[in-house]
């Protein structure tokens, strides 16, 4: 039986190569075809705003496909087939990479993300929870390809089907062969080069200077495109064109820096300023914690009420947002402690770590601090163990200096993480800065029944509903931490700041309509999306109240160096201070796209980079604006983005301070 079906699939394999050989080109086509399909799926699920692929978009995905193709034609008919096959099975997996890494960071792959793959093992369940049952569709042409492909390598010579290049004359084979494939190939560069240079001197036009999301480059290039031109990009900035920042570049970076510094030194007559020097700072960063969860309850119970109780004595800013990019918590890490923007690409914890900064834990090292980092996780994940060193914290404690005692998600729970940290800190030679990174309520959320203390109701099952539990766990383990601080005398000589370092990557939007009570516009999503709260309790319960001025991770370090009376004046930060006596007029909050705030107005830039896209919105209703009114706030933005990633990826704070 089993003879007759090998017996049978070979006289099937050779039938197909006897049609493909009479049928040029055939198997060429069908490669397109297949991965065509592919590539309108990817954009149809990535379902990105004012993106939708057009016939313009068709023309390019089928002219990147034959620039990566086009060399099979050199190969015979046996050897294409199989080249064709190696090359949908690569392409259908960085495509379909690029879709999950989307669901999690709403971006797409790029090299320098590639140098900290390392993050990715680390994953798990989170990347379990980002593959949908519909993917199936991106890989069933290999239940039919692969098998063939194998059949056809091994399969006997059939001498019917051999080209003898004696009987027919060889030269004129490797010609046709090399001519089809040069057309093939010029077709392409056509169809990719043509519209591409069309929409960079129109509606794109500067978008390949300074981008800042890799999305706006897909809607100009594709998918393979886009992968196509970050290689070339990486390899022209690393390799081949190594440029020296323009001295005229450096000094207007210079200029910038110096004129906000201007800013915080202006604020340093404020009453705030020094009014806590010499006390503690301990700053905690919590992971995925979103500003929409707080003073909001489920089933009549809050989702956190030791937080919503501390802020009757604390100042919380109801106005405060992530900056962050594809570094997620590094990003924090960078905005909170060295006060300058993420890059739009990988994370600056590996891609920049030996450069040199002006740093939260460095500055208060040399004002006579004690300065200590607390992550119940590996010391080389995000390159930690090397920036934090850079960034000259006195110790890092890590997962080797916990006992493990209450196992939970990722590594530790974060009731045993602050007890244990709690128990570090008290042995720290005061005044100290502590920073703790938590690490329970990471995606995707799920806690064990044990810990699981509210009633969801229709939200049970949900990953909505696991994160509500994982937050409601977190508020519950920051009180035991607060209770604690105040039994071993440090609770009212320190300054306590909590706040959380990125989105939840939900994005069904059902479950926050129902949990918020109200349907959601364009800017409540945003909102949502972007907002975290911003908790700091002074000591005496000083300043509390509830505070909207629109501020954002980069103002952290400003605003405890501030409140210590420590001058930032001779500093390359962005941020300025938002714990003030009276509010700095006309401060504006930026986000790594582009968008900003300042309270009054929200500017939204367009995802496929025009301008007639963007959005100008009231702050407060969302309702629409003259654009003209967030025209120069836009570009203030941009430049604000565009100068950091002058100074990040130049290490021109060196350069700046071997001038001085």
């Amino acid at each position: 039986m089993i003879g007759k079906l090998l017996t049978a699939s070979r006289r099937g394999v050779t039938a197909s190569l006897a049609f493909a050989k009479r049928m040029k080109g055939i198997d060429l086509l069908l490669f397109f075809v297949l991965m065509m399909l592919k590539l309108v799926m990817f954009d149809r699920f990535i379902n990105v705003p004012n993106m939708a692929m057009n016939v313009d978009d068709v023309f390019t995905g089928l002219g990147a496909l034959a620039l990566v193709s086009f060399w099979t034609l050199w190969l015979p008919l046996r050897g294409r087939i199989v080249a064709l096959v190696l090359l949908n099975l690569l392409l259908t997996g960085i495509i379909y990479s690029d879709l999950i890494y989307f669901r999690y960071f709403q971006d797409l792959i790029s090299i320098p993300v590639l140098t900290q793959a390392g993050q990715v093992s680390s994953l798990g369940d989170s990347i379990g929870s980002l593959l949908y049952a519909a993917d199936i569709w991106f890989f069933v042409d290999w239940l039919f390809i692969v098998p063939y492909a194998i059949l056809v390598l091994f399969r006997r010579k059939d001498k019917q089907l051999s080209l003898s290049f004696a009987k027919q004359q060889r030269w004129r084979r490797i010609i046709l062969r090399f001519s089809i494939s040069l057309i093939v190939f010029a077709t392409g560069l056509t169809l990719v080069f043509v519209p591409v240079n069309i929409a960079k001197r129109t509606w794109a036009q500067g978008l390949f200077v300074g981008n800042w999301w890799n999305l706006s480059l897909y809607n100009v290039t594709g998918v393979i495109g886009f992968h196509g031109y970050d290689i070339y990009r990486y390899a022209n900035q690393h390799w081949f064109d190594v440029k020296t920042v323009p001295p005229e570049q450096i000094e207007a970076a210079k200029q910038w820096f110096a004129e906000r510094a201007g800013q915080r030194e202006g604020l340093e007559s404020d009453a705030m300023f020094g009014k806590y020097a010499g006390k503690n700072v301990i700053m905690i960063q919590a992971e995925a914690f979103q500003n929409f969860v707080i003073g909001r309850s489920v089933n009549g119970v809050e989702v956190t009420p030791n937080i919503n109780k501390l802020l009757e004595e604390s100042v919380y800013f109801s106005n405060f947002y992530h900056q962050t990019s594809q570094g997620r918590t590094s990003d924090a890490d960078l905005a909170a402690n060295i006060s300058l923007q993420p890059l739009p690409t990988g994370s600056v914890f590996i891609r920049y770590s030996h450069h040199q900064f002006d740093s939260l834990p460095a500055t208060l090292k040399d004002n006579g601090y004690s300065t200590s980092v607390y992550h119940a996780y590996d010391g080389g994940f995000w390159n930690r163990n090397t920036m934090y060193h850079n960034m000259r914290y006195d110790t890092f404690y890590n997962k080797k200096d916990y006992t493990i005692d209450e196992p939970l998600g990722w590594s530790l729970g974060d009731d045993s993480f602050f007890r244990q940290s709690i128990d570090k800190m008290t042995k720290q030679k005061q005044p100290f800065y502590s920073f703790l990174i938590s690490l329970s309520s990471h995606h995707p959320y799920a806690l064990p029944e044990s810990y699981q203390k509210l009633d969801l109701g229709d939200y049970k099952g949900t990953m909505f509903g696991d994160y509500l539990q994982s937050i409601h766990y977190v508020d519950i383990a920051f009180g035991h931490m607060v209770e604690r601080l105040k039994s071993e005398g440090l609770w009212d000589e320190s300054i306590l700041l909590f706040y959380g370092d990125h989105d939840n990557s939900i994005r069904d939007w059902e479950p926050f309509e129902k949990f918020m009570g109200k349907p959601l516009n364009d800017l409540d999503r945003l909102k949502i999306l972007k907002q975290v709260p911003l908790l700091v309790h002074l000591p005496g319960g000083d300043q509390a109240g509830v505070y909207d001025d629109a501020g954002g991770q980069i103002d952290l370090m400003p605003t405890i160096l501030h409140l210590l009376g420590i001058s930032t004046a001779d500093k390359y930060l962005i941020g300025t201070p938002l714990v003030l006596d009276k509010p700095l007029a006309g401060k504006t909050m930026v986000l790594r796209n582009g968008a900003y705030t300042d309270g009054k107005v929200f500017y939204i830039p367009a995802e496929d980079g025009l301008p007639e896209h963007s959005k100008c919105l009231d702050a407060a209703s969302g309702e629409p604006l003259d654009r003209n009114l967030c025209s120069d706030g836009a570009a203030a933005a941009r430049k604000e983005l565009v100068t950091s990633d002058l100074v990040v990826e130049n290490d021109l704070i060196k350069a700046f301070r071997q001038k001085e």
